[in-house]
């Protein structure tokens, strides 16, 4: 118990050194004042409690290392501690929050965090707020925290998703500023609380659960908030193959489809993004690819083929390629479809969009390699495809450098006259030569492009190239190789490049 004198002498103090801080950090840090400061954190009295928290504050604003420090002698479970004792003191409890905020910004803190019962304590103080400023406060502090998987977890069963359903619920027809607020704050908190993997599947219940159920209803709202979050939501719950299935076997793909339609002239990018999103994850699974086919997708989804925006395009040509892997009818219906190729092609040139030119390469690829089709190669040619093709060979990323050479040796075994002049002029038989010396390039890169090898020199002018370039010499080496398949495939084609010379 501290002495009136000695409480007053120090309060006096505690204040004095309050306003210090601000102008003279450095000073209290080089003497060593923050400890005995952490040690008064555990005194009783409410007030020197207030005066020690907002000099801690006051000296460790704004810099991590003053933080990392305050993290370091443990005073996350001691604040956690003061924030359940002393919830119903404001003052105090403001003091408590604006530490939290601070303090989450460092991932080191969620660790401790994690090991108190803070998720308790914030939703217990956030069911009894009324005051919007009150409410915000402790969001500021939840979304850092709720980055944390197991902190999401946490704060999934202390109750918190139930709160923001009821904002969300007593929000969505308002055109108050702060309910408009409140809404986009609780249903963003939502989403970010499935991306945890415990956490969204708790919450999905085997797709029979009320908040599974709850957010289903926001797609087809008039809020573009509520939809984007629901959107965003279902592409979360999309992340195993299990719930995937489950959510197209239950309607989910239509109201996805109805979605987009409302978002096609002069839609909302986000929400056409989070839908496109969603209908890529769904479209993972090989059962559900040929259900969301028949169901229309890849009609729906091609609507947003004039879209100007990277990341709507993006999705676009992820949520194709995923569809039409293995499904050679859909392959090749959307190979022979000019306008989607020449868009491909265009966005294959999309330099200063790396994400879009990767993706626009593999659909390309992937129309050729499902369909294995006279017509798509001959529409991919007419298009100007070729090209890039070949330049997706040496890719940094050797799943793509496969995928092209998959593609182009498709291309040369059944379409090779068409092509002939395109891969002629894009260096393609140098390309081969480069990835065939280089010690570095992959067994798989090694083996397809020796099978590409050996179907172009059934074209004149490819073979007189081959031929040129001594490639019997670097084929011979691979018989060698660790790998045997690799070894094998350089036997077969050092004879064909013999017989030929």
């Amino acid at each position: 118990m501290v002495r009136f004198s000695t409480r007053t002498f120090l309060l006096e103090h505690l204040q004095f050194f309050t306003s210090l801080v601000k102008f003279m950090r450095n000073p209290c840090v080089d003497a060593a004042l923050i400890p005995p400061l952490v040690q008064l954190l555990n005194c009783k009295d409410q007030e020197i409690l207030l005066q020690t928290g907002r000099a801690l504050g006051n000296i460790c604003y704004d810099s991590h290392t003053l933080q990392s420090q305050l993290i370091n002698m443990g005073v996350i479970p001691t604040l956690v501690k003061l924030l359940g004792i002393h919830c119903q003191n404001a003052a105090l409890m403001e003091m408590c929050l604006v530490a939290f905020g601070n303090l989450a910004e460092l991932e080191s803190s969620k660790e401790q965090f994690a090991y108190t019962n803070v998720a308790e304590e914030l939703v217990k103080l956030f069911k009894k707020q009324i005051e919007h400023d009150k409410k915000e406060m402790i969001f500021e502090v939840l979304a850092p925290l709720a980055e944390n998987d197991v902190i999401k977890l946490q704060l999934v069963e202390a109750g918190l998703v139930e709160c923001l359903l009821e904002i969300v619920q007593n929000t969505v027809d308002s055109d108050k500023e702060e309910d408009i607020a409140e809404l986009k704050t609780s249903s963003d908190l939502m989403v970010l609380l499935l991306l945890g993997d415990e956490s969204m599947q708790k919450l999905f219940e085997g797709g029979k659960g009320s908040v599974f159920q709850r957010v289903l209803s926001w797609i087809p709202s008039n809020s573009h908030q509520l939809q984007l979050a629901g959107a965003l939501a279902i592409a979360n719950f999309a992340r195993n193959d299990g719930n995937c299935i489950h959510m197209v076997d239950n309607g989910i793909v239509q109201k996805l489809m109805d979605l987009l339609d409302r978002h096609v002239e002069n839609g909302n990018v986000t929400v056409q993004h989070a839908a496109l999103s969603a209908l890529r994850n769904l479209a993972i699974p090989v059962v559900n690819k040929a259900k969301m086919l028949s169901a229309g997708v890849a009609e729906a989804v091609l609507k947003f083929l004039r879209s100007e925006m990277p990341p709507v395009q993006f999705k676009l040509l992820g949520t194709l390629r995923m569809l039409i892997d293995a499904q050679a009818e859909a392959a090749e219906q959307l190979g022979k479809n000019v306008k989607l190729v020449e868009r491909l092609v265009e966005w294959c040139e999309a330099k200063d969009h790396a994400g879009v030119m990767g993706e626009s390469n593999r659909l390309l690829s992937a129309l050729i390699r499902h369909s294995k089709s006279k017509d798509v190669i001959r529409t991919i040619v007419q298009s100007g495809g070729i090209k890039h093709l070949v330049t997706m060979a040496t890719s940094e990323h050797v799943i793509m450098q496969n995928e092209a050479l998959v593609a182009l040796a498709l291309i040369a075994a059944l379409e090779l006259g068409t092509a002939e002049k395109d891969l002629e002029n894009a260096q393609l038989v140098q390309i081969l030569h480069r990835l065939l010396s280089d010690d570095r390039s992959a067994p798989e890169i090694k083996y397809n492009s020796m099978v590409l090898i050996c179907a172009l020199i059934g074209s004149e002018p490819l073979q007189k190239e081959v031929q040129s370039m001594a490639f019997l010499e670097v084929v011979s080496k691979l018989r060698s190789h660790e790998n045997k398949t690799v070894a094998q495939q350089a036997s077969l084609t050092e004879q064909r490049l013999a017989v030929e010379s």
